[in-house]
């Protein structure tokens, strides 16, 4: 792992350059080309499809897959009186899109359906549907009977439902308060507003907004500086948990709605209404289809005119190089992409991370390109050296007017990284004598080539190493990690850290002090130099060379050797060869002793045949029928089997061969054996009686 360590700290300086900050930008073709992938307008569900053909439609996706016949069919099913409202409504939502072909009638049997039920609703999730659904056959069927005749009636029920602090409750029943809540509400109440029969005291609709402006008060503060809102609840009561996402979305789409039907203005605060955009757009591109939709609905309602439309400020590029002599570059648009009104971008300060209160640049006016449609600072001022910065930006409108259509936020803050080549310069190595210290050798070196310098010293010896790294602007440059490693031959490996005088850089080794931290291991030492930092395009790892070392030997208390690190993959590399030796035979007989110890092991049966001629063997009793005498042929050819047997164990066969076929010749021997003694025995008594 030490091995890899300057290499690890090189590559995560490198990585913490390119996500160093996100800038929050407008929609773009990334999103275009997502939901292509994410939505399937084809979904069995009607929300499901619902909420992929508005994005497209948002989107204005051209390439997208026509699925109106399906859809439309699925349309015209839940628009039955069977349907549940929530069917329903998502039924004419997507039925305003398609503009599927249905009949006025149908319209109308709804429509009536809806009004004698409006009254009976008791939570405030089907008074949503009921009256949203009567909002979209008044869009989409003008000319069919919507009106609410007890208008006040049913915008009195619903805001009966808040509270003090803005939010609203689900039902009468329910004491719990929710964020989501007030979005479904407020969007119910500008229904009830849309489909009044007469307009609606102006003293309820002052009141709703003014719950509007407290719901606000609560809205939540992402970070510090980066000026981004967003609204969220831990709602209880066993109702499931909605997201950060979620909850802002049903904001933004309730406050949206109530703005559009009423007159009069609301008076958000612009930097949250901007905060809110920065909310959805820091998150880049969505994973799954419904935080998606949501992103997107809430984005093109903020530019729907209904509030102050929020302009974006977004950086191409967050990184800039003195070398290359990069040029700060600021775009503005609106949430979606499109062009923002005349105005000017300010550079109100800029300021190092590590002095705050110091400002290096302060009131720039950028300059506005008008080919490219950005505004540009152009090179970097003197002062301005590699690090780390905050700049801080501000728009301003050129028509005061337009200062009631747009949300410009006020100050952005935007974290910069300026980077540059670091020129290393005055390099020097030398062994110093402990005892006197002068240089008994020193070697100048250039880091910025490949040569490389050898080295020899004892434990009464030290070693020096320094540098100077200065910065773009002739300044001294003090990089994150600066490290000296020394490698022994057998891997053992000690990194140091190289200490900063203020002008260079300078470390002092006394081996005389290592001696039992490099475990008395005289030989050759790899020097290796590293240095690195995230705004140091130059960083390097560099050898310098070797160092021959005569440490003295251990003493018996000395710090032992640790075990060599063993590489983790290393077993599932090949195996070590395994050589095995066989032991040598044992020394055998002279083959002539041999035969003679055979002969000896025949005489036996040579005296048993003898025997046999002594006694007068005879055949008389041999059988003359032809079944006992096969039984006695067999038996006879058996026993000489097993003889053969015996001589085949000894010259060639094993005993568990042998104790195979012995079983077989054995239990032949039983049958032929018992059949040929009965046949004796009964002629032998049959003999008696007689």
């Amino acid at each position: 792992m030490a091995s890899n360590l300057p290499k690890l700290l090189l590559l995560f300086y490198a990585i913490s350059i390119c996500n160093a900050v996100t800038i929050p930008a407008p929609i773009s073709d990334s999103h275009r080309s997502a939901a292509l992938e994410i939505f399937d307008a084809s979904s069995s569900s009607l929300e499901d499809a619902y909420e992929a053909l508005k994005v497209f439609e948002i989107l204005a996706i051209e390439n997208k897959p026509d699925v109106s016949a399906t859809t439309c069919q699925k349309v015209v099913e839940n628009l039955g009186p069977s349907s549940r409202l929530k069917d329903l409504f998502f039924a004419l939502k997507v039925d305003g899109i398609l503009k599927c072909k249905v009949d006025r009638a149908v319209f109308q049997d709804i429509a009536s359906r809806l009004k004698a039920t409006v009254n009976d609703a008791t939570t405030l999730v089907d008074m949503y549907y009921t009256i949203g659904s009567l909002v979209l056959i008044k869009d989409q069927a003008p000319d069919v009977d919507v009106l609410l005749a007890d208008a006040d009636g049913i915008f009195h029920s619903i805001k009966a439902l808040s509270q003090s602090d803005g939010r609203w409750r689900y039902s009468s029943d329910n004491p719990e308060s929710s964020t989501s809540a007030a979005g479904l509400a407020l969007e119910a109440l500008a229904g009830v507003i849309s489909l009044a029969s007469s307009e609606i005291d102006q003293s309820r609709v002052n009141t709703v907004k003014s719950d509007i402006l407290k719901l606000f008060d609560s809205i939540q503060k992402y970070g510090m500086d980066d000026g981004t809102f967003y609204f969220d609840e831990k709602f209880g009561g066993g109702r499931e948990h909605q997201g950060s996402l979620t909850t802002t979305s049903s904001v933004i789409r309730g406050v949206t709605s109530f703005a559009a039907v009423t007159s009069g203005k609301i008076d958000l605060p612009g930097d949250k209404i901007l905060g809110l955009a920065n909310f959805f757009l820091a998150i880049g591109v969505p994973g799954s289809a419904k935080d998606f939709f949501n992103q997107v609905e809430s984005l093109a309602l903020l530019e729907s005119k209904r509030v102050p439309i929020p302009l974006v400020l977004s950086l191409p590029a967050t990184v800039y190089s003195l070398s290359k002599e990069d040029q700060l570059k600021v775009r503005v648009n609106t949430v979606l992409g499109s062009a923002a009104p005349p105005l000017t971008v300010k550079l109100v300060r800029a300021f190092h991370t590590d002095a705050k209160g110091s400002a290096i640049i302060a009131d720039k006016e950028l300059q506005y390109d008008q080919s490219s449609g950005l505004h540009v600072m152009g090179v970097f001022p003197d002062n301005v050296d590699v690090g780390t910065y905050v700049f801080v930006f501000e728009m301003v409108l050129h028509d005061s007017g337009s200062e009631n259509i747009y949300a410009t936020g006020g100050q952005i803050h935007v974290p910069i990284y300026v980077t540059g080549i670091a020129e290393v310069s005055n390099a020097e190595i030398a062994v110093l004598d402990s005892d006197l210290g002068s240089d008994a050798t020193q070697k100048k070196l250039d880091l910025a080539g490949t040569d490389v310098v050898s080295l020899s010293a004892n434990h009464l010896q030290k070693l020096r190493f320094s540098f100077q790294l200065i910065t773009p602007r002739g300044h001294a440059f003090k990089p994150r990690q600066v490290l000296l490693k020394l490698r022994h031959e057998k891997t053992y490996e000690h990194i140091f850290v190289v200490g900063n005088t203020g002008k260079k850089f300078e470390i002092i080794l006394d081996f005389l002090g290592l001696v039992d931290k490099f475990y008395y291991l005289s030989g050759r030492y790899d020097i290796e130099l590293t240095v690195g930092d995230a705004v140091m395009e130059n960083s390097f790892l560099r050898p310098l060379g070797f160092v021959e070392l005569d440490l003295p030997e251990a003493p018996e208390k000395a710090t032992r050797l640790p075990p060599l690190p063993v590489d983790p993959y290393s077993r599932y590399g090949p195996k070590a060869e395994i050589a095995h030796l066989f032991r040598a035979p044992e020394k055998r007989p002279p083959q002539n002793l041999s035969f003679a110890f055979l002969i000896l092991t025949l005489l036996p049966f040579i005296g048993f045949l003898v025997g046999l001629l002594r006694l007068g063997v005879n055949f008389k009793n041999f059988p003359s029928s032809a079944v006992p005498t096969t039984y006695a042929i067999l038996f006879h050819l058996g026993i000489a089997a097993v003889l053969l047997l015996y001589v085949l164990f000894w010259l060639k066969l094993d005993l568990f061969t042998t104790l195979k076929v012995f079983g077989f010749l054995g239990a032949f021997l039983m049958l032929v054996g018992h059949r040929i003694l009965s046949h004796l025995a009964s002629t032998s008594a049959k003999l008696k009686s007689a």
